[in-house]
């Protein structure tokens, strides 16, 4: 025996100082890392079996660390809700003369999707305010409920409460919710004198139970949640609880301390993990079989044969991939440099290889981003340097305008007409007001529109009444944010292209409104007008009118190419006119909040 192994082993010896030092070197290589690989496996093995449990325990924390923030999150929100309500709505009224129901509608309106009803009771039990229902059953007194003397037993906190179906308003629709209460003590203020009430924020319980619903935490593990007395809020097996088929040890639950605990309910063991909900005192409580871990071990066994046969494989003919693992990075590069040249803009470098292959990708895709970042540079450039010309252009004042202004307010007061003096003279101090607007590009609706109402004042005197002006404005829109002088140009151009010869019988109307999401400012005279072709062009080609002496230098395309500089190209001016019938023109803008603007310019 001993002879035979030792002819064996000659062979080997023999057969390896004939072969090439290419395959002795891709043989050794290939032995010692199959070797290596089978040790570093089965310690790896061995390992996982020992710390496969405080792995599970510490990825059922994290879990239910996501959870609580996830819950903490939403119950803030909640809290946000109640705090608005009393310190920026409650506080502020005199309810002996002032309403909130408006106050109420809005904010259960832009929260609707996570509360079911906010709602205001005097501490008899009378509903001050309310939204969306506002009527109570007559057979029903809040004043019996836990949420309601909860919050004026304990005034300083507020109160969140086990979910109920609230079934205390008057429904057309018979829909009762499933709801979490958030009530709190607040002080009404009637005459000036302040009584105690109750706040009441119904939460709906269907954002709770997604939360808890969408913890993953294994194959048969689950999440439930109880109160401070281990009250179910949430379970998944929550009606065959309520139906006594299942049980469950929430009530244990509920001292156990925050952590991860092994108990043994009803037979099976069970790794519990516990995580307390600041504010409210509920326990998020995971639930993980230990079977459910012991059976990864096979799982990982059948992996570990997997990778290990899988590596041996590679291994094999890895020394026929360290030629195509130093040509191919070289290939993909050459291929990104040719995709450059071919005018490709956004190509992605690639960067891999060798140090040195991947040093040049690194260069390269650093030359690209710089090349990008100067060509960004230069569009900025050049589009803010177009906005400082036409706001430039915009900002300027017609002399002439100026002038016959002046002189219509001197001829007044030689003619004793004080009252038209002041008119317009107010009318004008107003004007150039709105006009500087410290600076500002951007103004309110609401600014602008009054811009436009001064400059028709002074023109209506100064043209003897030839024509009347109506401005119809939406409230909805004067607070949203609009280009500085832009109806201006447009009403001056409806005057000196429409009115002026007219006798009397002109008429322009000016009116703002919401369309399809966007805000639009129509400017409408009976005029003249002119063909649509003509109209068409005054915004592709530059107007006439930019250089007679009557008009203020500011032509209609200059207005049109401010708004697409700001919005894009999907905004600006529409042009419709018909000759002897007039013309509209439409300025078209995003419904932008002016306060969403005031605070960008802050931040910056």
């Amino acid at each position: 025996m001993l002879n035979l192994i030792r002819e064996k082993i000659q062979k080997i010896i023999k057969y390896f100082k004939n072969a090439s030092i290419k395959y002795i070197i891709s043989i050794a290589f290939t032995g010692i890392a199959v070797i290596g690989m089978l040790i570093v496996s089965g310690a790896l093995y061995f390992r996982f079996i020992n710390s496969t449990e405080d792995i599970i325990a510490e990825n059922n924390k994290s879990m239910l660390d996501q959870v609580n923030l996830n819950l903490d999150n939403y119950l803030h929100n909640m809290m946000r809700i109640s705090d608005t309500t009393y310190y920026d709505v409650i506080k502020k009224k005199d309810l002996a003369n002032e309403s909130i129901d408006k106050e109420m509608d809005l904010l259960y309106g832009a929260n609707k999707d996570s509360i079911t009803s906010i709602c205001v009771f005097s501490n008899d039990g009378e509903v001050v305010a309310a939204s969306p229902l506002g009527k109570l059953k007559s057979s029903v007194d809040p004043r019996v409920n836990d949420w309601f003397y909860t919050a004026l037993s304990r005034k300083e906190n507020l109160h969140f409460s086990t979910p109920h179906v609230q079934n205390i308003f008057i429904d057309p629709d018979n829909k009762y919710h499933w709801v979490v209460s958030l009530s709190r003590a607040v002080e009404l203020t009637n005459n000036k004198r302040t009584t105690s009430g109750v706040l009441l924020v119904d939460i709906n319980f269907s954002g709770i139970e997604q939360i808890c619903k969408n913890a993953s935490l294994g194959q048969s593990a689950y999440v439930y949640l109880i109160d401070r007395d281990g009250e179910i809020i949430y379970h998944p097996r929550q009606q065959l609880i309520y139906s006594n088929l299942i049980e469950e040890n929430n009530k244990i639950a509920a001292a156990y301390e925050e952590g991860n605990h092994e108990e043994n309910f009803q037979g099976e063991e069970r790794l519990v993990t516990v995580k307390t909900v600041g504010y409210t005192g509920w326990k998020i409580v995971g639930v993980t079989p230990m079977k459910d871990i012991t059976s990864d071990y096979s799982q990982m066994s059948i992996f570990a044969i997997f990778i290990i046969s899988f590596g041996i494989c590679v291994l094999v003919f890895l020394n026929m991939l360290v030629s195509s693992r130093i040509a191919n990075p070289i290939r993909s590069l050459e291929k990104s440099v040719k995709e450059l040249e071919s005018g490709v803009k956004d190509v992605e470098i690639s960067i891999s290889g060798s140090y040195e292959t991947k040093h040049l990708g690194k260069a390269i895709r650093s030359m690209v981003n710089q090349m990008h970042s100067l060509m960004d540079n230069i569009i900025s450039e050049q589009e803010s340097k177009r906005k400082s010309e036409l706001n430039a252009l915009q900002a300027q004042i017609n002399p002439h305008f100026l002038y016959n202004t002046l002189d219509s307010i001197i001829w007044m007061i030689e003619n004793e007409n004080y009252d038209g003096a002041i008119i317009m003279v107010t009318a004008l101090a107003r004007l150039f007001r709105i006009s500087l607007s410290r600076g500002k590009n951007i103004i309110t609706v609401k600014d602008e529109i009054e811009h436009a109402r001064n400059y028709l004042t002074i023109q209506n005197i100064r043209y003897k009444n030839k024509f009347t002006y109506n401005i119809e404005v939406d409230e909805d829109t004067l607070n949203l944010a609009s280009i500085k002088l832009i109806i201006q140009p447009i009403i001056e151009n409806a005057i000196y292209h429409g009115m002026e010869f007219m006798s009397g019988d002109g008429e322009i109307l000016v009116k703002s409104y919401i369309k399809e999401g966007d805000l639009f400012i129509d400017v409408v005279d009976n005029g003249l007008g002119m063909p649509q072709e003509v109209a068409d062009a005054l915004l592709t080609i530059k107007s006439k009118a930019e250089n007679e002496k009557k008009s203020s230098g500011i032509g209609l395309k200059n207005v049109h190419e401010r708004i697409q500089l700001y919005y894009g190209k999907g905004y600006g001016l529409k042009i419709f006119s018909e000759p002897d019938e007039g013309t509209t023109i439409s300025i078209h803008m995003p419904c932008v909040d002016y306060s969403e603007v005031r605070k960008r310019e802050e931040d910056n």
